[in-house]
């Protein structure tokens, strides 16, 4: 094979790897015991998260994961890093089921390079609202949102899908805004966020690293 076939079979392997869909399998990985492939961070004050797989008759497939500390620290944000994709454009989208908890309040982080630097898409009972956040050095600033129906103790279905400055925000697999911020250009990690004593279950987790090509 000469080196410019094998340099195109490198390049197609590369972009079929980038867009392959992880799926995360909660009902093969056991009760009563973390996540697998995941590690756990806390940003913020307070004691770290408590995360675990929870059976659930409601979930997907019968089987969640729940963070279940109930440290009511303000300004506490456990945080569920899915330790095999690194992206920077990427789709991501999961169910999650408010429990209890002061804040009422849950989402998902993306571009995620520590604790305190992130995008955040966080999802309030409490507000009824959705809101994209930028979180640098620890600070967290609105960049969108929208008023939503978010309800407590039900299954609902969030969504990002990130390209280059542009997010698009799904919420029960309806688009509800789009936004524009370049703070965070690199590849960084997905993670499941509460915060404070929330008490909150994800499921139906599917992270989808999207080729360089794919941006405008």
């Amino acid at each position: 094979m000469s080196i410019a076939a094998s340099g195109l079979c490198l390049l197609a392997a590369a972009l079929a790897q980038a867009g392959s869909p992880s799926t995360i399998d909660l009902a093969g990985n056991g009760v009563g015991v973390p996540p697998a492939d995941f590690e756990f961070w806390r940003g913020g004050h307070g004691g770290p998260g408590a995360w675990s797989v929870v059976r659930d008759p409601s979930a997907a497939r019968g089987a969640a994961i729940e963070q279940f500390s109930t440290d009511v620290t303000e300004d506490r944000f456990p945080l569920a890093i899915y330790k095999p994709v690194s992206a920077a454009d990427l789709k991501v989208k999961l169910r999650f089921k408010l429990v209890r908890g002061t804040m009422q309040s849950a989402g998902v982080a993306i571009r995620l390079r520590t604790p305190d630097d992130y995008y955040l898409v966080r999802v309030s009972a409490l507000e009824t609202r959705i809101d994209l956040y930028r979180v640098a050095d620890g600070v967290k600033e609105r960049i969108a949102g929208i008023d939503a129906d978010v309800f407590m103790n039900e299954w609902q279905t969030l969504g990002v899908t990130a390209v280059g400055d542009r997010f698009d925000i799904w919420f029960d697999s309806k688009l509800v805004f789009t936004a524009w911020d370049r703070s965070f250009s690199g590849d960084g990690h997905v993670a499941l966020w509460t915060e404070d004593d929330n008490v909150t279950r994800f499921d139906s987790i599917a992270i989808e690293p999207l080729p360089w090509s794919r941006r405008p």
